[in-house]
């Protein structure tokens, strides 16, 4: 009589759900880099509060990009929220 719908699975869900990860902690790691920054006293301090900050920033874009690519959308997976935030 009735039919159970199928699910299907999708081989990759693990690897989305730990990619959504790295972007949520990539963008953690980017806004401390940023209060860092604003913290920054000396000058040895703000060379490296910028360097942290750039380096954060460039891997929060990779992320975002390998997401992009991979058609990879947290609402998608189940996770409930945007992966930009």
């Amino acid at each position: 009589m009735f039919r159970l719908k199928r699910t299907v699975e999708d081989p990759f869900l693990k690897d989305k759900q730990a990619l959504l990860e790295e972007i949520r902690g990539a963008q953690t790691e980017w806004q401390h880099a940023l209060q860092r920054l604003d913290y920054a006293s000396d000058q040895d301090q703000i060379d490296y509060a910028i360097f942290a900050l750039e380096a954060a920033e460039k891997r929060y874009e990779m992320l975002l990009k390998l997401a992009k690519r991979m058609n990879v959308h947290a609402l998608h997976i189940g996770m409930g929220r945007a992966a930009g935030g």
